[in-house]
């Protein structure tokens, strides 16, 4: 079954002790059995470089809104085809998602069709509420909630209910640990509209595969979810 991973990174994150190097990303892929990969860092112009040679690589850029050239500099990443997209991360950038700062960014997104993936799960500014109030706003733009509100019950079933409430929002599974949440999501909103990640290195790719893997779903279902899904949303592929 093709796989393909919505959420990984490559760099350093020292805060965290952890790390992926640069030239290590085209042999970690291959070893985890991933054939497509949504890859960021804060350090954008690193990600270009590492995946313009790797097949199956694409890039996020990493958007700050309080960068005051973030539009002009997403923009010409967008003009990159190996850019699908936007990873938002309020919790570690510290901003609240429907900051408007952070409007112009999923104005230009709705413009060239591309999805944003929006950590979610951790307060104060990350939790899927406060997440929703962007969504509201941009019901035309395409919001993945990624880690579908990660370790917390609470915030997972909040998510899955913005999704349930919201035909633009995808819940992506890394990171959340309850395989029965990825067959509830499925159930509730549409094999369509969840997909894998791992959020590797961070979590071991092959891992997070076996959790969904295990979470009961029919087996379209589950080839929407490992790569179906994120293929339509990030690459427009018809898989």
């Amino acid at each position: 079954m093709p796989i393909t991973d919505a959420h990984m990174h490559v760099g350093d994150f020292p805060t965290f002790g952890v790390s992926l190097d640069e030239d290590g990303l085209a042999e970690y892929l291959a070893k985890n059995d991933i054939d497509s990969a949504m890859v960021f860092h804060q350090d954008n112009a690193m990600v270009q470089r590492v995946i313009q040679d790797i097949p199956g690589a694409y890039g996020l850029y990493w958007a700050n809104p309080k960068n005051p050239d973030v539009v002009a500099e997403l923009r010409d990443f967008l003009d990159d085809p190996k850019f699908r997209g936007v990873k938002l991360h309020p919790l570690m950038d510290g901003f609240h998602p429907d900051d408007p700062l952070v409007w112009p960014i999923i104005e230009l997104l709705i413009e060239r069709d591309l999805p944003a993936l929006i950590h979610c799960g951790h307060p104060i500014f990350s939790l899927p509420w406060s997440i929703e109030e962007l969504i509201a706003r941009y019901e035309e733009a395409k919001i993945i909630l990624g880690h579908m509100g990660h370790g917390n019950v609470i915030y997972i079933d909040a998510s899955i209910g913005v999704a349930s409430r919201h035909p633009n929002v995808w819940l992506e599974t890394s990171g959340m640990p309850m395989s029965i949440k990825i067959l509830e999501a499925v159930r509730k909103v549409g094999a369509d509209r969840v997909l894998y990640g791992s959020d590797g290195p961070w979590h071991e790719p092959k891992v997070e595969q076996l959790k969904v893997q295990l979470a009961g779903l029919e087996p379209a279902d589950l080839a929407e979810v490992m790569n179906g899904t994120a293929q339509r949303l990030f690459l427009g592929a018809h898989a």
